[in-house]
C-alpha cells in the first residue's frame, strides 16, 4: 500500500481530534438540556419563574357591551390551573342551572347555561383562584364582566356575615341584593346579584348598577336563590342603601423576597360604599313537628326523638306486652327527646319490643295532625349476649376468690349485690353560692331525704348544717344540695345507705365526702358597668376560651352585671338583649319580621386574679359588630393564604453578585452580561 504523505496524516488527524470535541460537546449541552428540563424552577445559574399568567385575549372581550354570546374564553400566555371552580367562581346574576367552567391548556373556558337577562352587566369572579401550572404563581383576584345592554355596572358593595348567635364569621353562605323593596321577594324572585363570603365572613357584591337596595344572606340549600327552607340560614334587614363611589388611597406593600418588605406605598384607587354592611344570620326555630328516630340503645330504655316538642305527650300502646305502667317517662326541657324507662326487668330481658304510638306532627300544611306508628324497637344487645358477659364477669370473680383462698387472703363466697352508684357533683372551688349535686344512673323508685345529712367543722367539733335537699328542676335523675358555704371551713356530705333505691330495686351503699369551703381571697370579683343600647333587660356571659358560657347574670338597672367569686383565671365575655325576659337567647323569624336577639362581645381577653376586683366600662355597641369578637375564641379561622408572588430572583441575584433588578427582563439581560465578563 502506498504511504500518505506527512502533511495528510497531520490533517486527518486534527479532523479527527474535532469530531471528538464536537460529539463531547453534544453530549456535554444534551445532559444539560435534559436536567435542566427535569428541575422545575432554575436551571443552575439561570432565574426562577415568578411571574404570573397574563391574559393575551378573552372572547368576548372584556367590558364588552351587547354580549349575546353565552361562552367566554379567557386565553392566557402559558399553562394555567384553576382552583374548584364550583367553590371560588362566583357568576352574576345567580344561575340557577349551573354553568359549565373549566380550564384547559391556556386557558379558561365558562358556558353559562341560563338564558342571558336584557341590559344586565354579568360578572364571573374567579377570586385568587387562578394560577400558572407550574409554579403555582397566582393571577390575583379577577373578575371578567360584559354587559347585555349598552353599558358596564361598576359599582360593589362589601361587608361581613356574621352568626347572629355567637358572631362567628359565616363561610360560603350567599349574599345577594334586590332592588325590589317589597318584604315578600325574598321568597318569591332570585337574588339578583351575589357575592359568597370567605373564612372571615367577608364579601363583595360586583357589577351593581345605580339604585337603591336591600341585602340579604342565604345559605341556599335548593340551589333557587330564594328562601323556601326553615332549614337555610338567612339574615335580613329593612336598611336600604345607594352604592356610590369615590378616589381613595390606600397601603401597597412591595416584597422585596418572601421575608423582607421592600417598601410601602400609598396607591390611589377608586373606594366603592358601602363596604361594611354587617349581616346576622340565623336559623328560624324548627317548628314543624316530626318523628325523627326511636332506638333502644341500651335494653332499658327507649329514646324517642322529635323535631320539636309538644305538651301533649305521645300514647303509647303494647303489642306484645302490656304496655300500663310499663315505663317511667323522661322527657327534657324542651320535650322534644323522650326516654321511656322499662319498669319491669322481662320486659328489660325481652330483645324485641313492638307497640304501636300516636302522636302530633305537622301535615304538609304546617297543622298538627294525629298520626300514629307500629314500631319494633331491638335492644341493641341482646339477651343472650348480656348473659354471656355476666357470666364471664362472675367466672374471673370467682378465680380471684379461689386464687385469695390459696393465699390465706380474705375472700367472699358470694357474688356480691349490684349496687346503685350515684354520682357526686363538687365544684372543684367551693363557694358561698355553690350547689352541689347528685345524679342518679337510673330513675329513682324512693329517696330518704332523711338519709342525706351535711355536717360543718367548728375548731374541732362537727354540727349540722343547714342546707336544702331538692330534685333539680326538670331533670328526673337529679337531685341538688344548697347550702350557704362557709369561707374556708370543712364540711362532710354524708349519705346513707338505701337512702336512693331505684325502679329495679337497686341501692346506694353509705357515702362520706369531705368538702373545703375555699377562702374569699382566692377569688376575684368581675363588674361590668354596661352603656351604648337602650335596652336595659341585659344578659352578660361569662367564657372560657373555647367560646362556652360558664356563667351568666342579669345587668341591674343601673346597668352593672356584677360575678363574684371568679377562680383567677383568663375569661371573655358576651352579652345579649334578652327581649323577652326568658333568660335565653332567641333566634329570628322572617315571616314574623322579628329579628334574633342582638349579641355583643367584650372585644379583650379579661384577666382575673385572686384578691383582685376588675372593673370595666363597656359600650356595647363602640365597635363595629365584626370587629368585636376576640380573635382568641373565634371559631371559623380564616381562608389559608393562597401562595403569593414569589421573588426568588433577589436571592438568586446576590447568589451571582449583581444588582437586583425585578422586571425578569433586566435580569436576563444582567445574566448575559455576566456571563460574557
Amino acid at each position: 500500500m502506498k504511504e500518505k504523505p506527512l502533511f495528510q496524516m497531520k490533517a486527518l488527524n486534527e479532523m479527527k481530534a474535532m469530531r471528538k470535541v464536537i460529539v463531547l460537546s453534544f453530549l456535554v449541552s444534551f445532559v444539560a438540556f435534559i436536567s435542566s428540563c427535569a428541575r422545575m424552577g432554575s436551571p443552575d445559574g439561570g432565574w426562577y419563574d415568578d411571574d404570573p399568567p397574563r391574559i393575551v385575549s378573552c372572547t368576548p372581550p372584556e367590558q364588552s357591551t351587547n354580549v349575546t354570546s353565552k361562552k367566554i374564553v379567557i386565553q392566557f400566555d402559558e399553562y394555567i390551573k384553576l382552583e374548584d371552580p364550583t367553590q371560588n367562581v362566583i357568576v352574576s346574576p345567580p344561575q340557577l342551572e349551573m354553568p359549565e367552567i373549566k380550564a384547559t391548556g391556556k386557558k379558561i373556558v365558562v358556558e353559562l347555561q341560563d338564558t342571558l337577562k336584557a341590559n344586565t352587566t354579568y360578572t364571573i369572579d374567579f377570586s385568587d383562584a387562578i394560577s400558572d401550572n407550574n409554579e403555582g404563581n397566582p393571577f390575583g383576584n379577577y373578575a371578567y364582566t360584559f354587559s347585555t345592554g349598552e353599558r358596564i355596572d361598576t359599582f360593589q358593595v362589601a361587608g361581613y356575615v356574621l352568626d347572629a348567635s355567637n358572631l362567628e364569621p359565616v363561610k360560603g353562605i350567599s349574599v345577594g341584593l334586590y332592588n325590589n323593596l317589597a318584604d315578600s321577594v325574598f321568597r318569591k324572585e332570585p337574588l339578583m346579584r351575589i357575592g359568597r363570603t370567605d373564612g372571615t365572613g367577608h364579601f363583595v357584591i360586583k357589577g351593581v348598577a345605580p339604585g337603591e337596595y336591600r341585602v340579604y344572606a342565604l345559605q341556599d340549600t335548593d340551589g333557587d336563590y330564594r328562601y323556601t327552607q326553615k332549614g337555610e340560614m338567612i339574615a335580613f334587614s329593612h336598611e336600604t342603601f345607594t352604592p356610590s363611589a369615590g378616589p381613595d388611597t390606600r397601603q401597597d406593600t412591595i416584597w422585596r423576597d418572601s421575608l423582607h418588605i421592600d417598601n410601602i406605598v400609598r396607591v390611589p384607587y377608586t373606594h366603592f360604599y358601602p363596604d361594611d354592611v354587617t349581616m346576622l344570620a340565623f336559623q328560624e326555630l324548627q317548628t314543624d313537628r316530626m318523628l325523627l328516630k326511636t332506638e333502644r340503645s341500651e335494653a332499658d330504655r327507649i329514646n324517642v326523638v322529635f323535631s320539636y316538642g309538644n305538651e301533649q305527650l305521645p300514647i303509647i300502646r303494647g303489642l306484645n306486652f302490656k304496655a300500663d305502667s310499663a315505663f317511667v317517662l323522661e322527657a327534657n326541657e324542651k320535650q322534644d327527646t323522650l326516654i321511656y324507662w322499662l319498669r319491669d326487668t322481662l320486659l328489660v330481658n325481652n330483645d324485641t319490643l313492638e307497640f304501636s304510638m300516636e302522636y302530633l306532627m305537622t301535615d304538609t300544611s304546617g297543622v298538627l295532625v294525629s298520626k300514629t306508628d307500629t314500631i319494633t324497637t331491638n335492644a341493641k344487645t341482646p339477651y343472650e349476649k348480656r348473659m354471656k358477659a355476666l357470666q364471664k364477669e362472675i367466672e374471673k370473680w370467682q378465680k380471684e376468690q379461689e386464687k385469695k383462698k390459696k393465699d390465706d387472703e380474705p375472700y367472699d363466697s358470694i357474688y356480691p349485690v349490684k349496687m346503685l352508684e350515684p354520682k357526686f357533683n363538687i365544684p372543684k372551688a367551693v363557694t358561698p353560692v355553690s350547689v352541689v349535686s347528685i345524679e342518679l344512673p337510673t330513675p329513682p323508685g324512693r329517696v330518704d331525704t332523711a338519709g342525706v345529712h351535711l355536717y360543718s367543722q367548728i375548731d374541732t367539733l362537727w354540727y349540722q348544717a343547714p342546707f336544702e335537699f331538692r330534685q333539680r328542676k326538670g331533670k328526673l335523675r337529679e337531685f341538688e344540695i344548697v347550702a350557704q358555704w362557709r369561707p374556708e371551713t370543712e364540711y362532710s356530705l354524708e349519705v346513707d345507705s338505701a337512702a336512693f333505691v331505684d325502679i329495679y330495686g337497686l341501692a346506694c351503699n353509705a357515702s362520706k365526702l369531705g368538702i373545703k369551703a375555699n377562702s374569699l381571697d382566692d377569688f376575684s370579683t368581675l363588674v361590668f358597668q354596661l352603656s351604648g343600647v337602650q335596652d336595659t333587660n341585659i344578659v352578660v356571659q361569662l367564657l372560657d376560651n373555647r367560646d362556652a358560657c360558664i356563667r351568666q347574670e342579669r345587668a341591674g338597672a343601673n346597668g352593672e352585671a356584677v360575678f363574684y367569686y371568679l377562680n383567677p383565671e383568663t375569661y371573655y365575655v358576651r352579652a345579649f338583649v334578652d327581649s323577652n325576659g326568658n333568660g335565653i337567647w332567641d333566634t329570628g323569624d322572617y315571616d314574623a319580621d322579628r329579628q334574633p336577639e342582638a349579641v355583643y362581645y367584650y372585644s379583650e381577653k379579661i384577666e382575673c386574679k385572686a384578691k383582685w376586683d376588675v372593673t370595666k366600662s363597656w359600650n356595647l355597641t363602640a365597635k363595629p359588630r365584626y370587629r368585636q369578637k376576640p380573635a382568641a375564641i373565634i371559631q371559623q379561622k380564616a381562608d389559608k393564604e393562597r401562595r403569593r408572588l414569589q421573588n426568588r430572583n433577589a436571592d438568586r441575584a446576590k447568589e451571582l453578585g449583581i444588582e437586583y433588578v425585578k422586571k425578569s427582563k433586566d435580569l436576563e439581560e444582567r445574566a448575559k452580561a455576566l456571563k460574557n465578563k
